[in-house]
């Protein structure tokens, strides 16, 4: 468990176990915080159970990811931890777009 710790804080450039915490605390509520989310706005737009699966997944893409995104941040300038997560927000919507423009590599640095 300690090298997947201690990997994680090399990957990220995390110095301390508190910092890698902090992180950690982060992503953990940016998810619960969306789930919520989700739950509202789904329900305030009616899709449930008998909402088709493409028109549910299109109001996922639309709404949560979104959501999700901006909830990050926020968390991250409570935390006082914004510049590694606007960091991480680059590098991840960098990756996403290299899946759709061609000829990019994905494994590129912005």
């Amino acid at each position: 468990m300690s090298k997947l710790i201690e990997k994680l804080m090399e990957r990220w450039g995390v110095e301390s176990y508190g910092g890698l915490l902090l992180i950690l605390l982060i992503f953990s509520l940016t998810g619960i915080t969306v789930l919520y989310v989700r739950k509202f706005i789904f329900g305030w737009l009616g899709v449930n159970a008998e909402t088709p699966l493409l028109v549910e997944i299109a109001a996922w893409i639309i709404i949560v990811f979104p959501a999700y995104q901006v909830l990050l941040l926020l968390y991250g300038f409570i935390l006082g931890q914004f510049q590694f997560v606007w960091n991480f927000e680059k590098k991840s919507l960098h990756r996403i777009k290299s899946l759709f423009v061609r000829g990019e590599n994905p494994h590129s640095q912005p």
